[in-house]
Protein backbone atom coordinates (compact mmCIF):
# COMPACT_ATOMS: atom_id res chain seq x y z
CA UNK A 1 0.00 0.00 0.00
CA UNK A 2 1.58 3.56 -0.63
CA UNK A 3 2.96 5.55 1.81
CA UNK A 4 0.64 8.24 3.88
CA UNK A 5 -0.33 11.79 2.66
CA UNK A 6 1.27 14.00 4.99
CA UNK A 7 -0.90 15.76 7.65
CA UNK A 8 -0.62 19.20 5.59
CA UNK A 9 -1.14 18.00 2.66
CA UNK A 10 -3.65 19.93 0.30
CA UNK A 11 -5.08 18.23 -3.07
CA UNK A 12 -7.77 19.32 -5.69
CA UNK A 13 -10.49 17.00 -6.71
CA UNK A 14 -9.64 15.00 -10.18
CA UNK A 15 -12.56 16.03 -12.51
CA UNK A 16 -12.60 15.15 -16.28
CA UNK A 17 -13.18 19.08 -17.15
CA UNK A 18 -9.59 19.96 -15.05
CA UNK A 19 -7.69 16.75 -16.80
CA UNK A 20 -5.45 19.22 -18.94
CA UNK A 21 -5.25 22.16 -16.35
CA UNK A 22 -4.23 19.56 -13.88
CA UNK A 23 -1.20 18.20 -16.13
CA UNK A 24 -0.33 22.00 -17.05
CA UNK A 25 -0.47 23.01 -13.69
CA UNK A 26 3.26 23.88 -12.09
CA UNK A 27 5.01 21.63 -10.16
CA UNK A 28 4.05 21.87 -6.10
CA UNK A 29 0.51 23.53 -7.27
CA UNK A 30 -1.14 20.39 -5.10
CA UNK A 31 -0.05 17.68 -3.03
CA UNK A 32 -2.31 15.21 -4.21
CA UNK A 33 -5.54 14.41 -6.22
CA UNK A 34 -8.46 12.70 -5.50
CA UNK A 35 -10.96 10.64 -7.29
CA UNK A 36 -13.78 8.85 -7.52
CA UNK A 37 -12.93 5.28 -8.68
CA UNK A 38 -16.54 4.62 -9.72
CA UNK A 39 -16.02 7.19 -12.41
CA UNK A 40 -12.81 5.78 -13.83
CA UNK A 41 -12.87 2.18 -13.22
CA UNK A 42 -12.51 0.84 -16.93
CA UNK A 43 -12.04 4.61 -18.50
CA UNK A 44 -9.58 4.00 -21.62
CA UNK A 45 -9.00 6.88 -24.66
CA UNK A 46 -7.85 9.93 -24.07
CA UNK A 47 -9.18 10.56 -21.20
CA UNK A 48 -7.15 7.14 -19.42
CA UNK A 49 -4.51 8.56 -20.88
CA UNK A 50 -4.28 11.70 -19.23
CA UNK A 51 -6.13 10.12 -16.01
CA UNK A 52 -2.81 7.35 -16.04
CA UNK A 53 -0.62 10.40 -16.28
CA UNK A 54 -1.90 12.23 -13.70
CA UNK A 55 -1.63 9.35 -11.50
CA UNK A 56 1.69 8.56 -12.03
CA UNK A 57 2.80 11.65 -11.23
CA UNK A 58 1.05 12.51 -8.45
CA UNK A 59 -0.07 10.57 -5.19
CA UNK A 60 -3.92 9.50 -5.02
CA UNK A 61 -6.55 9.52 -3.08
CA UNK A 62 -10.02 7.96 -3.79
CA UNK A 63 -13.82 8.72 -2.29
CA UNK A 64 -16.03 6.78 -3.46
CA UNK A 65 -19.79 7.23 -4.63
CA UNK A 66 -21.65 3.64 -4.91
CA UNK A 67 -20.81 1.08 -2.45
CA UNK A 68 -24.38 2.28 -0.47
CA UNK A 69 -22.91 1.57 2.89
CA UNK A 70 -26.13 2.10 4.43
CA UNK A 71 -28.38 0.59 1.86
CA UNK A 72 -30.87 -2.47 1.87
CA UNK A 73 -29.19 -4.19 -1.19
CA UNK A 74 -26.52 -6.09 -0.96
CA UNK A 75 -23.33 -5.25 -1.37
CA UNK A 76 -21.72 -5.39 -4.95
CA UNK A 77 -18.70 -8.09 -4.17
CA UNK A 78 -17.87 -7.45 -8.40
CA UNK A 79 -17.64 -4.48 -8.16
CA UNK A 80 -15.32 -4.22 -4.57
CA UNK A 81 -12.84 -6.68 -6.78
CA UNK A 82 -12.46 -3.91 -9.37
CA UNK A 83 -11.91 -1.07 -6.66
CA UNK A 84 -9.69 -3.41 -4.82
CA UNK A 85 -8.03 -4.12 -7.97
CA UNK A 86 -8.28 -0.36 -9.06
CA UNK A 87 -6.62 0.94 -5.50
CA UNK A 88 -3.88 -1.30 -5.56
CA UNK A 89 -3.04 -0.45 -9.25
CA UNK A 90 -2.86 3.28 -8.68
CA UNK A 91 -0.68 2.55 -5.10
CA UNK A 92 -3.78 4.55 -3.16
CA UNK A 93 -3.09 5.18 0.45
CA UNK A 94 -6.49 6.59 1.38
CA UNK A 95 -9.93 5.43 0.77
CA UNK A 96 -13.30 6.74 1.78
CA UNK A 97 -17.11 6.25 1.37
CA UNK A 98 -20.38 7.89 2.27
CA UNK A 99 -21.78 7.18 5.72
CA UNK A 100 -24.90 6.87 3.39
CA UNK A 101 -27.22 4.92 0.52
CA UNK A 102 -27.52 5.31 -3.08
CA UNK A 103 -29.51 2.01 -3.86
CA UNK A 104 -32.60 -0.04 -2.72
CA UNK A 105 -33.61 -2.19 -5.46
CA UNK A 106 -31.42 -0.59 -8.10
CA UNK A 107 -29.51 3.03 -8.21
CA UNK A 108 -30.94 6.00 -6.77
CA UNK A 109 -28.38 8.23 -8.02
CA UNK A 110 -27.96 10.32 -4.58
CA UNK A 111 -26.58 10.40 -1.03
CA UNK A 112 -29.51 9.55 0.78
CA UNK A 113 -29.55 9.93 5.39
CA UNK A 114 -29.55 6.99 7.19
CA UNK A 115 -31.81 7.07 10.21
CA UNK A 116 -29.48 7.72 13.55
CA UNK A 117 -30.55 4.34 15.11
CA UNK A 118 -28.86 1.38 17.23
CA UNK A 119 -30.39 -0.82 14.50
CA UNK A 120 -28.77 1.50 11.56
CA UNK A 121 -25.47 1.49 13.33
CA UNK A 122 -25.04 -2.15 13.55
CA UNK A 123 -26.64 -2.36 10.03
CA UNK A 124 -23.86 -0.02 8.33
CA UNK A 125 -21.30 -1.00 10.36
CA UNK A 126 -21.50 -4.61 9.46
CA UNK A 127 -21.62 -3.71 5.77
CA UNK A 128 -18.49 -1.27 6.33
CA UNK A 129 -16.70 -4.18 8.11
CA UNK A 130 -17.40 -6.34 5.08
CA UNK A 131 -15.88 -3.81 2.73
CA UNK A 132 -12.97 -3.91 4.59
CA UNK A 133 -12.19 -7.31 4.30
CA UNK A 134 -12.92 -7.17 0.39
CA UNK A 135 -10.73 -4.17 0.00
CA UNK A 136 -7.97 -5.35 2.61
CA UNK A 137 -7.64 -2.09 4.14
CA UNK A 138 -8.99 0.11 6.72
CA UNK A 139 -11.56 2.83 4.87
CA UNK A 140 -12.96 6.13 6.14
CA UNK A 141 -16.47 7.28 5.84
CA UNK A 142 -17.72 10.61 5.22
CA UNK A 143 -20.70 12.68 6.91
CA UNK A 144 -23.00 13.85 4.51
CA UNK A 145 -25.06 16.39 3.67
CA UNK A 146 -29.06 15.72 4.32
CA UNK A 147 -32.21 17.85 4.02
CA UNK A 148 -34.82 15.61 5.61
CA UNK A 149 -33.93 12.84 9.15
CA UNK A 150 -35.81 10.31 8.60
CA UNK A 151 -35.55 9.23 12.48
CA UNK A 152 -32.88 10.65 14.86
CA UNK A 153 -32.72 8.45 17.96
CA UNK A 154 -29.63 10.07 18.64
CA UNK A 155 -27.60 12.77 17.45
CA UNK A 156 -25.62 12.99 14.23
CA UNK A 157 -22.40 13.38 16.41
CA UNK A 158 -23.44 10.47 18.47
CA UNK A 159 -24.77 8.25 15.40
CA UNK A 160 -20.93 9.06 13.55
CA UNK A 161 -19.14 8.12 16.69
CA UNK A 162 -21.12 4.67 17.29
CA UNK A 163 -20.82 3.63 13.82
CA UNK A 164 -17.13 4.47 13.69
CA UNK A 165 -16.43 2.55 16.90
CA UNK A 166 -18.31 -0.57 15.64
CA UNK A 167 -16.83 -0.67 12.45
CA UNK A 168 -12.93 -0.08 13.57
CA UNK A 169 -13.04 2.27 10.25
CA UNK A 170 -11.67 5.85 9.88
CA UNK A 171 -13.78 9.12 9.42
CA UNK A 172 -13.50 12.01 6.53
CA UNK A 173 -14.63 15.33 8.13
CA UNK A 174 -16.58 17.26 4.92
CA UNK A 175 -16.02 20.37 6.84
CA UNK A 176 -18.69 21.69 4.65
CA UNK A 177 -21.45 19.54 5.04
CA UNK A 178 -21.32 20.04 8.91
CA UNK A 179 -21.91 23.64 8.45
CA UNK A 180 -24.99 23.01 5.86
CA UNK A 181 -26.24 20.61 8.21
CA UNK A 182 -25.51 22.81 11.24
CA UNK A 183 -27.98 25.87 10.29
CA UNK A 184 -30.15 23.69 8.22
CA UNK A 185 -31.23 21.26 11.30
CA UNK A 186 -30.35 23.98 14.28
CA UNK A 187 -27.39 22.43 15.93
CA UNK A 188 -23.61 23.84 16.62
CA UNK A 189 -21.38 23.30 14.17
CA UNK A 190 -17.93 23.65 16.71
CA UNK A 191 -19.64 21.48 19.09
CA UNK A 192 -19.80 18.77 16.27
CA UNK A 193 -16.95 18.94 15.34
CA UNK A 194 -15.50 18.51 18.77
CA UNK A 195 -17.10 15.78 19.03
CA UNK A 196 -15.40 13.75 16.70
CA UNK A 197 -12.57 11.00 17.95
CA UNK A 198 -9.18 12.93 16.74
CA UNK A 199 -7.47 10.03 16.49
CA UNK A 200 -10.30 8.55 13.70
CA UNK A 201 -9.94 11.50 11.45
CA UNK A 202 -8.10 10.71 7.92
CA UNK A 203 -8.67 13.59 6.31
CA UNK A 204 -10.73 16.94 5.64
CA UNK A 205 -13.01 17.81 2.54
CA UNK A 206 -14.20 21.61 2.25
CA UNK A 207 -16.31 23.06 -0.44
CA UNK A 208 -18.88 25.75 -1.51
CA UNK A 209 -22.70 25.87 -0.81
CA UNK A 210 -25.83 27.77 -1.95
CA UNK A 211 -27.65 30.13 0.31
CA UNK A 212 -30.97 29.21 -0.51
CA UNK A 213 -31.98 31.21 2.93
CA UNK A 214 -30.43 32.29 6.51
CA UNK A 215 -31.90 28.83 7.46
CA UNK A 216 -31.43 26.54 4.18
CA UNK A 217 -27.92 26.05 2.75
CA UNK A 218 -27.37 23.68 -0.24
CA UNK A 219 -24.48 21.63 -0.29
CA UNK A 220 -23.46 21.82 -4.03
CA UNK A 221 -19.68 21.46 -4.63
CA UNK A 222 -20.15 24.36 -7.77
CA UNK A 223 -18.95 27.74 -5.85
CA UNK A 224 -15.65 29.49 -3.90
CA UNK A 225 -15.19 27.97 -0.07
CA UNK A 226 -17.71 30.00 1.79
CA UNK A 227 -15.77 32.30 4.91
CA UNK A 228 -17.88 30.48 7.77
CA UNK A 229 -16.57 26.74 6.53
CA UNK A 230 -12.96 28.61 6.50
CA UNK A 231 -13.54 29.32 10.30
CA UNK A 232 -14.81 26.29 10.72
CA UNK A 233 -11.90 24.06 8.92
CA UNK A 234 -9.51 26.32 11.21
CA UNK A 235 -11.50 25.12 14.19
CA UNK A 236 -11.25 21.64 13.16
CA UNK A 237 -7.30 21.85 12.84
CA UNK A 238 -7.43 23.42 15.86
CA UNK A 239 -9.19 21.00 17.92
CA UNK A 240 -7.98 17.70 16.10
CA UNK A 241 -4.78 18.72 14.96
CA UNK A 242 -4.06 18.73 10.78
CA UNK A 243 -5.11 16.28 8.63
CA UNK A 244 -4.86 16.17 4.49
CA UNK A 245 -7.63 18.36 3.09
CA UNK A 246 -9.27 18.21 -0.20
CA UNK A 247 -11.10 21.09 -1.95
CA UNK A 248 -14.01 19.51 -3.40
CA UNK A 249 -15.11 21.11 -6.93
CA UNK A 250 -17.93 19.16 -9.01
CA UNK A 251 -18.75 21.88 -11.54
CA UNK A 252 -18.65 25.80 -12.26
CA UNK A 253 -14.65 25.33 -12.43
CA UNK A 254 -12.95 28.92 -12.57
CA UNK A 255 -9.71 28.81 -14.35
CA UNK A 256 -6.95 26.67 -12.11
CA UNK A 257 -4.97 29.29 -10.79
CA UNK A 258 -8.93 30.44 -8.90
CA UNK A 259 -8.82 27.19 -7.69
CA UNK A 260 -4.99 27.53 -6.67
CA UNK A 261 -5.62 30.26 -4.77
CA UNK A 262 -8.25 28.46 -2.22
CA UNK A 263 -5.59 25.72 -1.98
CA UNK A 264 -3.49 28.35 -0.91
CA UNK A 265 -5.88 29.17 1.94
CA UNK A 266 -6.25 25.68 2.88
CA UNK A 267 -2.14 25.88 3.34
CA UNK A 268 -2.17 29.16 5.49
CA UNK A 269 -4.79 27.42 7.66
CA UNK A 270 -2.20 24.40 8.11
CA UNK A 271 0.63 25.81 8.28
CA UNK A 272 -0.92 28.54 11.20
CA UNK A 273 -1.92 25.37 13.21
CA UNK A 274 1.05 23.11 12.77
Amino acid sequence: MAEALPPRAAGLGLRRALLDALIEAPAGAFDFLECAPDNWIGVGGRAGERFAELASRHPLACHGLSLSLGGPDPLDTGFLRQTRDFLERHDVALYSEHLSYCSAGGHLYDLLPLPFTDEAVHHVAARIRQVQDALGRRIAVENVSYYAAPWQAMPEADFVNAVLAEAGCDLLVDVNNVFVNAVNHGYDARAFIDAMPAARIASYHVAGHYDEADDLKIDTHGAPVKDDVWSLLAHAYRAHGVRPTLLERDFNFPPLPELLAELARVRQLQAAVA
